[in-house]
């Protein structure tokens, strides 16, 4: 087994191997050259294009944004990303349609064990022996993760859902619901009565004709 399939199969991994390391430099270095780039530059959506392991066709990183693996991560149509986004997608990172992720988000789909002899060791030779496992991130069509969220690994975001700034998603959200809180939680449905359509003027109706559908 290789140790990518460790990874999709939920054993630990050794993420220091040659074939995981790979991965990740190449990776690394999309960022970086992601990051340097205008925000305006065309070449930005190409190096996305690199790095992802599928994503639609339209999308926005407003970067700078740090992804570990990227192949790992698929994401939907219509996707928007603000600043400081954190993806450890160790494991699979599923995102749907219409996913709009606020400033300083972080998922992390990975993890280590809690008993620290487990956790970290030191071979004969001096070299460091990190355990590793990962679970997979699954985030529905329509759904807003406000600022300073932090989704852990084996999670599901439901549909229609939003998630309030500074959360810590730990277990599920089902659909249609608003949830915050450390950890978060679904507080309420989110229903008609939530509307702001009220806000939008007149002389701009037109422009946001899709979005009072």
């Amino acid at each position: 087994m290789t140790e990518e399939e460790k990874i999709f199969s939920g054993h630990i991994f050794n993420n220091r191997c040659s074939e995981l390391v790979e991965i990740k430099r190449r990776t690394h270095r999309l960022c970086r050259e992601y990051n340097r780039l205008d925000e305006a530059d065309p070449a930005r959506t190409d190096i996305m294009r690199q790095v992802m392991g599928s994503i639609g066709r339209i999308f926005y990183f407003q970067g700078p944004l740090q992804f570990n693996y990227g192949c790992h991560t698929f994401i939907g149509e219509n996707f928007f990303a603000n600043f400081n986004l954190v993806v450890m997608d160790d494991a699979r990172v599923f995102i749907g349609d219409n996913v709009c992720i606020g400033p300083n988000v972080s998922l992390l789909a990975t993890n280590h064990p809690l008993l620290p002899q487990e956790r970290l060791g030191l071979s004969e030779e001096g070299r460091m022996t990190m355990a590793e496992f990962a679970e997979d991130i699954h985030i529905g069509n329509n759904v807003w993760i406000a600022a300073n969220v932090a989704v852990l690994g084996g999670v599901h975001i439901g549909d229609n859902v939003v998630v309030g700034a500074g959360s810590v998603v730990t277990k599920d959200i089902p659909d249609n619901y608003l949830a915050f809180g450390v950890p978060c939680k679904p507080i309420r449905p989110i229903t008609v009565d939530d509307s702001q359509a009220w806000r939008i003027l007149p002389e701009d109706r037109e422009f946001f004709r899709n979005n009072l559908k």
